[in-house]
C-alpha cells in the first residue's frame, strides 16, 4: 500500500505537467479554426428540401436563386454558382441556435455583396420560417438538412458554422462558431476577393 500511495504521489505531478504543457501549446490558438478534413476536397453531394419562406432576398432578381429557393438546395446549385466566377458562401444555422441569431446581421449584411446559401440544421420548418420572418431571409436559397446528414457530411460540429467554396466547387475555408466582424474583416473577406481575383 505504501508503495502505491509513493506511486500515486509521483504520477499526480507528472499528470499536471501534461496538463500544464497541453493548455500553454494550445493557447492563443483561435478556437473557430477546428480542423476539417473537408479543406481542399470537393462539396459532398447533397440535394436537400426547401423550408417554407425559403426564397432570399436575391430571387426575384436572379433566375437561378428563385429556381433554388423553390426547389431547396443542392451541391449542383452552388457549383453552377461558383462556376459563374464567384466563390459562394454556405452557412449552417438553425432557429434554436442563439449564436446563428448573432452573427445574422452580419450574415445579412454580406449577403448584399456575395452570395450567401443557407442550410437549416435539425429544425422544424415552423420554427425556421418564424425565424427568418422576424430575422429577415438573405439567403439565395435554402435547403432543410432535418436529419444532419448534409451535416455530417461537411463535418458540422454545431452551429453555426460557414463554408468558403471557390469556382471549382472546392471546400477553401471552414469556420466554426458565429461570424464576426473580426473574422469577416481579416479572413474571409480577403479569401473571397483572393478567390475572384485568381479563379
Amino acid at each position: 500500500m505504501p508503495t502505491l500511495r509513493r506511486l500515486l504521489y509521483l504520477l499526480l505531478p507528472l499528470a499536471f505537467a501534461a496538463l500544464a504543457v497541453l493548455f500553454l501549446t494550445r493557447l492563443g490558438e483561435n478556437p473557430h479554426d477546428l480542423p476539417s478534413v473537408m479543406i481542399g476536397q470537393p462539396l459532398p453531394a447533397f440535394d436537400l428540401p426547401a423550408i417554407a419562406g425559403g426564397g432570399g432576398i436575391d430571387a426575384a432578381a436572379d433566375t437561378a436563386a428563385d429556381e433554388a429557393a423553390a426547389g431547396g438546395l443542392s451541391a449542383t446549385v452552388l457549383r453552377q454558382t461558383a462556376a459563374a466566377g464567384q466563390p459562394v458562401l454556405v452557412n449552417f444555422f438553425a432557429s434554436w441556435c442563439a449564436p446563428c441569431r448573432a452573427e445574422h446581421p452580419l450574415v445579412t449584411r454580406i449577403a448584399a455583396d456575395w452570395p450567401v446559401y443557407g442550410i437549416n440544421y435539425k429544425d422544424s420548418a415552423g420554427d425556421a420560417t418564424a425565424w427568418l420572418t422576424e430575422l429577415g431571409n438573405p439567403y439565395r436559397a435554402i435547403g432543410a438538412d432535418l436529419e444532419g446528414r448534409t451535416g455530417i457530411e461537411f463535418g458540422v460540429y454545431g452551429m453555426p458554422e460557414t463554408y468558403v467554396i471557390d469556382g471549382n466547387g472546392i471546400i477553401r475555408y471552414r469556420l466554426a462558431g458565429p461570424l464576426s466582424d473580426a473574422e469577416w474583416n481579416h479572413t474571409l473577406l480577403p479569401l473571397l476577393q483572393s478567390l475572384v481575383a485568381t479563379p
